[in-house]
């Protein structure tokens, strides 16, 4: 079980590059879409069966794999923009920058001390590369869709970190972690669909143009 889990969080460090690495954004959120049904399949092997492990499974394979996927992808269809031309890293930068915040992760990790159970698993490296990653697309992009994903990515990293406590963590905490990423994804589209009918642009930079009258 434990070579399977590693095998999916080995995707997930690969999805991160093709995240970093490509201007297409349906393709981003794809991305972002089938590492969320990887991270939900984890808990199923890390943790032996119960109905909690069970609830967060299906909870996470549905919210992260479906529901917010198919909302963003939405969003882009209103927006009616496919790429990102202008990032503020370019690809190349950030495809390196990736891979030198994960190798920091494996550093970091290392040097952590774990339980028995998680020594030798690979759920520390790949959430805190996961999570590095998302911090520089969240920063390192223009469009505010981009800028969703990387925090959506952000928040696959905290989720792996999450895993290691899943046996502690209350159903309700959860489920209210999960709530409050629906309500982010909800307000941000609110706001990529204001932004684009005010600027016909989702380009955050233009918002600097703003000034109090």
């Amino acid at each position: 079980m434990n070579s399977l889990a590693d095998q999916l969080l080995v995707l997930c460090l690969l999805i991160n590059f093709a995240v970093l690495g490509t201007s297409r954004l349906a393709f981003s959120v794809r991305c972002v879409a089938v590492q969320g049904v990887l991270l939900g399949t984890l808990p199923a092997l890390v943790h032996p069966f119960s109905w909690h492990v069970s609830f967060i499974v299906v909870s996470i394979i549905l919210v992260k794999g479906g529901l917010i996927p198919v909302l963003i992808i939405r969003a882009i269809k209103k927006a009616e923009i496919e790429r990102e031309f202008s990032p503020f890293i370019g690809y190349i930068p950030s495809l390196v920058l990736g891979a030198l915040f994960t190798s920091l992760a494996f550093i970091f990790a290392a040097k952590l001390p774990l339980a028995p159970e998680h020594e030798g698993l690979l759920i520390v490296p790949a959430a805190a590369a996961t999570l590095m990653s998302g911090f520089l697309v969240l920063m390192g992009r223009r469009k505010a869709i981009s800028q969703v994903l990387g925090y959506l990515l952000m928040e696959n990293g905290i989720f792996l970190f999450g895993l290691l406590l899943a046996d502690a963590m209350p159903v309700m905490v959860e489920a209210g972690a999960l709530l409050d990423l629906l309500v982010g994804i909800f307000v941000m589209g609110i706001v990529i669909n204001h932004i684009s009918r005010e600027f016909s642009s989702i380009d955050t930079s233009r918002l600097s143009a703003l000034r109090e009258e």
